[in-house]
């Protein structure tokens, strides 16, 4: 059995495998088996979401596999504070578990106003053991200043879409001020990424692939990152960014891949 990778300390003082294998666009069918072979080469965290349609799939790659820790997100259309207790409970079904390691709000929504209640039941959920963790995703800083003004608790993780082309610095300097974990969805930027100059360079010079590389340069910054891959070769090639080390030069030129219009996905002021 492969080495754990390394791990991160939340603010609620549990402790979170730093790579994940993120299952977003795998087919219910075909992600038991992409979950199986990613226990096999090494993860210890499976990310999904009700809106994946894949958490049975999920569930039944991980049934002997208690000690992996495991995500799940409540969809925005199921934000309330009954409405998302009740989505969750779905969510527990489908997943064959009495309890997930973490529950993230997938998106803020802003204008359905719903999000602090929503909160307010992940709270309960925590404090009632079926969601050891609480956090939230895509969520913006008056989002997440709201919720910890009206409720107290602060999120433990705030998964947003980062990549070398856009690097969230901002965001990530608050989440660091309020002790929030960032965790980092789309962290290859879907694959154009892989494409940089620059990261082919460093992967030439380090004899390791463009994608180990990219996931490195995550890990180094201290941030969770939760690649999504669907070949064994794939898996077992982004895992190996645990094994090796990008030096401080290589480092710098990754960060200078920043743009400010370089998000690829939706924007969390208008998406919902």
């Amino acid at each position: 059995m492969p080495d754990k990778a390394p791990t991160l300390t939340l603010n609620d003082g549990r402790s979170m495998p730093q790579l994940g294998f993120g299952t977003y666009q795998i087919e219910d069918a075909d992600v038991t088996q992409a979950v199986s072979m990613a226990v096999e080469a090494g993860y210890r965290l499976i990310d999904t979401a009700a809106i994946y349609r894949n958490e049975k799939g999920v569930g039944r790659a991980l049934e002997a596999h208690d000690d992996i820790w495991l995500t799940t997100k409540i969809w925005n259309d199921q934000q309330g504070h009954r409405e998302s207790l009740a989505a969750f409970d779905k969510c527990l079904g489908r997943l064959g578990r009495d309890s997930v390691d973490l529950l993230l709000i997938h998106w803020p929504c802003a204008d359905k106003g719903n999000y602090v209640d929503t909160w307010q039941a992940f709270i309960e959920l925590r404090d009632a053991g079926k969601a050891k963790s609480i956090g939230v995703s895509n969520f913006m800083p008056d989002n997440l200043e709201r919720i910890v003004r009206e409720t107290g608790v602060t999120p433990a993780l705030n998964q947003i879409e980062l990549h070398p082309s856009f690097q969230q610095k901002e965001l990530r300097r608050l989440h660091e001020e309020m002790g929030i974990v960032t965790q980092s969805w789309s962290p290859l930027g879907q694959g154009d990424g892989l494409k940089q100059e620059t990261i082919t360079r460093i992967a030439e010079d380090t004899g390791q692939s463009p994608a180990a590389i990219i996931i490195r340069w995550h890990m180094q910054h201290g941030l969770a990152v939760i690649p999504k891959a669907s070949s064994k070769s794939h898996i077992e090639d982004n895992f190996t960014a645990t094994s090796f080390t990008l030096d401080e030069q290589q480092m710098a030129a990754i960060d200078a891949l920043d743009s400010p219009d370089g998000r690829i996905g939706p924007d969390p002021a208008r998406f919902c």
